[in-house]
Parts: structure tokens; C-alpha cells; sequence
């Protein structure tokens, strides 16, 4: 489930699929100013004759740019759907290797920058609403060793076992990651289709694949996950993000690390539970979103206040409390996550969590594995640890700095 990052961004938060707070605030002032100039318009087409009242269709969204400093599949706000894909590249000798993987990345940079920009020549992605797309790229462990890649060594290393895990191989791991992200499943599909052509080109082999969604939310809200609660209510600002989320000064400075978990969840049995039971487990109230010691969604659990009988409002047990940061000298990630259901009895969470260095995400998750309220609920069925590589500007290639 999610670690609990503290306080929530100051940058514009996500209200929704695809909407910041600001955005959302600008857009509101634009709604009332058209609703007006949309009624005038509609009396003057109705006294010419016209098709009186049909308002004016809005301007697209203007599609997410691909090249920057960092990855807009990290940085852009969260759209409601996502592909991840994972490849393994064949064994080969070093120099064979990098090269193999410099032309993939290479060709990973041109479907992808295309495909957000809405230049792709593919006419399924033509002629539509924008397809908003958003994407990363990252390597894994594995290949990084075997090619001796420019990455955050030693912070790049496969996770250790958990207690209670139930790891699937065939849905985790993998040499190459690549994460789309799009206001709906057609782009998603279509870009897949493409993103495998050129791995398959490289020589590269589908791992696994997974799919993910966000339920559609009021505006100023935070999406729920299967359980019924909010999930992702708080996350770094860009000050923390600096300290904990994105590579140090250097090279890998607009890089940063994902942690990825498949965890289902049995939302029957969970929801069997009394709703005091629930918030108990949780340490939120399941309504609106509010910590138990608080009055208010963003409000900052205090993982330290005491009933009268000296037990904590917040429990030991709870995993608010256990994912705190404040048992972690405020060690914080930045989660993205998303529900997935690949059918009855296999749905849940897909983790999705960006750190500078995995071992902040092993440090909670040993705590949740070993007292977390929710552990029976759960179940941990494939991981992948990967380096999202920076971002690349206009004319470069991604990955250009894993070969220096």
C-alpha cells in the first residue's frame, strides 16, 4: 500500500486525472467566463435563426512535452490510465550490448517524443482527442551490471525479501521498464504496440506487462484505491523531492529510482470489516480521507497523540503510522500509484514509488511486513526495482549518460 509522505506538495497538486489545483482554479474563471459569452451567443443565434444554445467546444489539452530535464512520465500530472512493459535483452558481449541498447533507447525516444507530441505517422493516433501521453524509461539492475552502465551504484540493487511476500518472477524484474501514461486505454495500446516492435527489433523479449487505472474523481479530490480509501493524499514538495526523490548534484541528478510493487488486495474480506475497523487499520477515516488525529485530509497525522488510557489515536498497528516518516528521520517518496483488476480475486495496487535510494522503501516495507493492521488484506505478487533516466532535450537521446 501507500508509505505516508507528510506534508502534501506546495507546487500545484493533482485534483484529478490530468487537472492541477491552479489549472483547475484558471479553468473554473474560464468556465464562467464562457458560460456567459456561451448564453449571449446562443440568444444571438437563436434571433438570426442559428442552432441557438450549442456552446463552443473547448480547446484541447495541449499534449504533455516530452523532452526536459526529467521524465514526464515522473513529473506530469497523474492521467487516469497506464501500460507498464518489461523487457529483457539477450545476452551478448559488453560492446555488443551497449550497443544493441544504445540503438533501442534511441528508437524509444523517437516513438515515444512523436507519440506525445502527436507527430506519430500511425493514423490510429490521429484524428482523435489528444492522447496526453506521458512516459518513462528506466534500466534494471541486471543490465546495468552485465553492460557496466553509468548508474547510482551501489543504489541500484534488487530489492531483499520480505516477509509474507509471494513474488511471482515472470510478473517482476526486468532489464528494460517502460511506463505509459494517457487520459484513456486506446494511445496506451497503440504506443504498446510500438514501444514492443522496437524492442523486439533490438533483440529484446516481453518480461511481463500490467495495466493500471485511476477512478474518475470530483475536481479538488484524491482518487480512492480498491480498499475505498484516498490514496496519495501527500506527497514531497520540490525542496523534499531534491533531498529524497531525485538523483544528487552530478549525472544522475534528473534521474531517480522506481520502486514497483503488484500487490492484490481482498477488497471482500477488507470491506467485510466494521467501518471503525477499517479507519482503525488504516489510521484515516475512509469518508474523507482525514487522519485520526486530525480534522482534514491533508492535515499531518501526529503518529504521537495519546488517548487518556495512553494508547495512540493513531495505533501501532496502523499503516499510517507504520509508513510515517517520522519513523524514518523524514525520509519521503513520491507515489504514483494505480489500481489494476486482471479479474475476480486478482485485483489491487500497483506501487508505484520514485526514490534516490530503494533502501528508504525497504526500511517501511520491513516495518509493514512485520506489524502492519492491513498485512492480512494483503498480498505482495511481483516486484522490480529500475533507474529512470533523466530526461533529454530536444534533438538528444535518452540514456545517452548510462555509456560515459
Amino acid at each position: 500500500m501507500h508509505a505516508e509522505t507528510g506534508k502534501a506538495q506546495d507546487r500545484p497538486r493533482t485534483v484529478g486525472p490530468g487537472v492541477d489545483r491552479r489549472a483547475l482554479l484558471a479553468g473554473g474563471a474560464a468556465l464562467a467566463a464562457g458560460v456567459g459569452a456561451g448564453v449571449g451567443a446562443g440568444l444571438t443565434a437563436l434571433a438570426r435563426g442559428g442552432d441557438g444554445g450549442r456552446a463552443a467546444a473547448p480547446p484541447p489539452e495541449p499534449s504533455v512535452p516530452f523532452h526536459g530535464e526529467r521524465q514526464a512520465g515522473v513529473t506530469a500530472p497523474q492521467q487516469p490510465a497506464t501500460q507498464l512493459l518489461a523487457f529483457d535483452l539477450p545476452p551478448a558481449a559488453t560492446s555488443d550490448g551497449r550497443t544493441a541498447l544504445r540503438g533501442l533507447l534511441g528508437e524509444l525516444t523517437r516513438v515515444l517524443a512523436e507519440a506525445s507530441s502527436g507527430t506519430s505517422a500511425d493514423a490510429r493516433l490521429q484524428g482523435g482527442e489528444p492522447a496526453r501521453l506521458s512516459s518513462l524509461v528506466g534500466v534494471g539492475p541486471g543490465l546495468a551490471s552485465r553492460l557496466g552502465l553509468n548508474v547510482p551504484a551501489p543504489v541500484l540493487a534488487e530489492l531483499p525479501a520480505f516477509p509474507g511476500d509471494r513474488l511471482d518472477p515472470a510478473r517482476g524484474g526486468g532489464d528494460l521498464l517502460v511506463q505509459l501514461c494517457a487520459a484513456d486505454r486506446w494511445p496506451l495500446s497503440v504506443v504498446a504496440e510500438q514501444v514492443g516492435a522496437a524492442a523486439g527489433a533490438a533483440g529484446a523479449s516481453v518480461r511481463w506487462t500490467q495495466s493500471g487505472f485511476l477512478p474518475r474523481t470530483a475536481a479538488g479530490t484524491t482518487p480512492r484505491n480498491l480498499f475505498g480509501f484516498k490514496d496519495g493524499t501527500a506527497n514531497p514538495d520540490e525542496e523534499a523531492a531534491r533531498q529524497w526523490v531525485w538523483g544528487p548534484p552530478g549525472p544522475h541528478r534528473h534521474g531517480t529510482v522506481l520502486v514497483y510493487r503488484r500487490i492484490r488486495m481482498d477488497t471482500a474480506a477488507f470491506g467485510a470489516l466494521p467501518a471503525d475497523r477499517r479507519d482503525l487499520a488504516m489510521g484515516r477515516r475512509e469518508g474523507d480521507g482525514a487522519p485520526l488525529t486530525g480534522s482534514a485530509e491533508h492535515d499531518e497525522p501526529d503518529i504521537y497523540a495519546k488517548n487518556p488510557d495512553g494508547s495512540y489515536l493513531i495505533p501501532a498497528t496502523a499503516h499510517v503510522r507504520l509508513s510515517s516518516p517520522r519513523l524514518d528521520g523524514g525520509a519521503r517518496m513520491l507515489r504514483r500509484g494505480y489500481s489494476y483488476d486482471d479479474g475476480p480475486g486478482d485485483r489491487g495496487l500497483l506501487f508505484c514509488a520514485f526514490v534516490r535510494d530503494p533502501a528508504q522503501f525497504t526500511r517501511v516495507q520491513n516495518r509493514l511486513a512485520a506489524r502492519d493492521a492491513l498485512n492480512p488484506f494483503l498480498e505482495h505478487t511481483a516486484s522490480a526495482v529500475v533507474y529512470v533516466l533523466p530526461g533529454t532535450e530536444e534533438g538528444g537521446v535518452l540514456g545517452a549518460g548510462l555509456f560515459g
